[in-house]
């Protein structure tokens, strides 16, 4: 991540963290007691937060930590080690490489996937868009928008159109022209669960019948201002598909970043994106130990 965003992480967690060295710049188990309600708070989970305290009290111990200094150097490890999910943090370069992104509406797929699209293509590669989100109003007069702001073909059908026609169109394009990535826009809602995982079980179908050899990611995007209800979304969505990673949008301020952590811990899943504002060029990265760092200062 830029060295700009690198503050973007530090909100209220951060700063209830801060506020509590301040306080009691010594540790203890009053100390240790405060910080557990601050991450649990947080949207940490209680299992997670009982890791990160258990690791902290040990270390306190037995590294004979004594000042508050020690012990922000310290959970900075904890934290970094439990988000960092090594090569699976990297998004595939076996080519072609077909991206499929999926999320609830409002969360902001769409311009995620032209944020993605955007990254990518600067990167150098072919990219092919697939809007295959039919049944939410607009989606892909949504998406043509942004192809034709980004340079980037947009393979759509009508509105309520069979999503798994759009890929089949969508792949025989790629096909016909060389991309390298093929990024599918999925369907955000459907009337429920047995009906979303209908859809993707048959644009999977689809995949694997007309492109077998082209390698696979499957995003979730999700809002980091939504808190638990991120995290549920990322349950339900693991219930129903193979996820390869997250990204996440609004990533500010305003987010309070234990999200990053429970995501991590609780359905050990990497973080590959985050979202940091709304301009095309605002997608990163995601770095362990920069996160890490703004969430508990330097």
């Amino acid at each position: 991540m830029a060295q700009s965003s690198k503050k973007s992480f530090f909100g209220k967690l951060g700063e209830k963290i801060e506020d509590l060295f301040i306080a009691r710049p010594t540790p203890d188990e009053d100390m240790l007691e405060e910080l557990e309600e601050i991450l649990v708070t947080s949207d940490i989970s209680v299992e997670t937060t009982e890791k990160i305290i258990d690791s902290l009290r040990d270390s306190i111990r037995s590294n004979y930590l004594w000042n508050s200094e020690s012990v922000r150097d310290e959970i900075k490890k904890i934290v970094c080690n439990m988000v960092d999910k090594g090569e699976r943090m990297a998004l595939s370069e076996d080519y072609p490489l077909i991206i499929l992104l999926i999320g609830v509406n409002g969360v902001g797929k769409t311009t995620t996937i032209a944020k993605l699209a955007y990254r990518l293509k600067n990167e150098g590669k072919s990219i092919l868009l697939v809007a295959a989100d039919t049944f939410r109003a607009a989606a892909a007069q949504q998406l043509s928008v942004w192809g034709e702001r980004l340079g980037v073909p947009v393979i759509k059908h009508g509105e309520g159109a069979d999503p798994s026609a759009v890929i089949f169109d969508g792949l025989s394009a790629a096909k016909a022209r060389g991309s390298q990535v093929i990024i599918v826009d999925t369907a955000g809602r459907l009337q429920n669960k047995k009906n979303l995982m209908n859809e993707l079980s048959k644009m999977y179908k689809v995949i694997e019948r007309e492109y077998p050899e082209a390698s696979k990611e499957v995003l979730l995007v999700l809002d980091a201002t939504t808190g638990k209800n991120a995290l549920s979304q990322a349950k339900e969505f693991g219930d129903v598909t193979d996820l390869t990673g997250i990204i996440l949008t609004k990533l500010d301020g305003s987010a309070k970043g234990g999200i990053v952590i429970s995501l991590a811990d609780d359905y050990d899943l990497p973080v590959k994106y985050v979202g940091l504002g709304e301009k095309e060029a605002d997608l990163e990265i995601f770095d362990p130990k920069e996160f890490s760092d703004s969430i508990f200062g330097e």
